[in-house]
């Protein structure tokens, strides 16, 4: 999303985030009723229109959500789900990417008030490392002549019992409804979503030998001084990386070269 949407996601986002931070574990409730809405307007294009509608008025949007949501789901996720309608979109899937979006920070939001949030955070990136080795299981994964339910059942044969129910409920939602997109692609949204929740950036590093705790640090401290805030190191050994390190923060590509140079400019002028 870019513009008109992104910014209003952003607004109905900072406004929603007070009542996760009041419902705690009640949050993956939201969030899973959420994702409920999400299907709703994913199978209903006149009902994308009619809430997308930049010509219609912000009110009878919202009136329209909460004649077809009151009593049905949670009065917070009415009124979230109002707040999306009443904001203006560029396009109308915009406005189901941000629903689901808050969805699934609502279940983050829900790890992090049993403080689980860093544990599902570093669950969801081995699993994702899993599955850049294994091709049958990302074909499985998103194979829709298997149907929702049977990817739904291979999430929990292999996940259940093993990571955090947040964790748990975030995959099997990505292998139910990828929504056109890969589950790898899908854990990296999380990922960043749940970097964010813990005001964190997140730095994707592929080496070819592993690091030390001693390089781990300065390479954290580099990443944090060059972007001015705390950062996630997500790290996984690759043989076939040049020049022995690799590093991506968001849609970024970091050049470990430039910024040991930097550190040492810094450096040099501090005397």
């Amino acid at each position: 999303m870019r513009g008109t949407s992104a910014s209003s996601a952003r607004r109905v986002a900072t406004g929603f985030e007070p009542v996760l931070r009041a419902a705690g574990p009640d949050s993956a409730t939201l969030g899973a009723q959420l994702f409920a809405v999400v299907d709703a307007l994913d199978s209903s294009g006149s009902l994308r229109r009619a809430l997308s509608d930049p010509s219609r008025a912000a009110d009878d949007k919202a009136a329209l959500v909460q004649g077809l949501l009151r009593g049905r789901v949670d009065d917070r996720v009415v009124e979230v789900v109002s707040a999306f309608a009443r904001a203006r979109w560029s396009a109308e899937g915009d406005l189901v990417e941000a629903l689901e979006e808050s969805a699934f920070d609502a279940l983050l939001a829900g790890a992090q008030s049993a403080g689980q949030l860093e544990q599902v955070e570093d669950e969801l990136f081995r699993f994702e490392r899993v599955l850049v080795g294994q091709r049958d299981l990302r074909r499985a994964l998103t194979d829709r002549a298997a149907g929702a339910e049977h990817r739904g059942a291979l999430v929990r044969r292999l996940l259940d019992g093993k990571v955090t129910p947040t964790t748990l409920q975030t995959v099997e939602r990505l292998a139910v409804a990828p929504r056109g997109r890969s589950v790898s692609a899908l854990l990296g949204l999380v990922g960043r979503l749940a970097a964010q929740r813990r005001q964190r950036l997140v730095a994707t590093v592929s080496v070819a030998a592993p690091p030390t705790s001693a390089q781990l640090t300065r390479l954290s401290g580099l990443l944090e001084r060059a972007y001015g805030r705390p950062v996630q190191l997500n790290v996984s050994v690759d043989p076939q990386v040049v020049g022995g390190m690799r590093i991506q923060v968001g849609d970024e590509v970091v050049d470990s070269t430039v910024l040991a140079r930097l550190d040492d400019a810094r450096r040099r002028l501090a005397g």
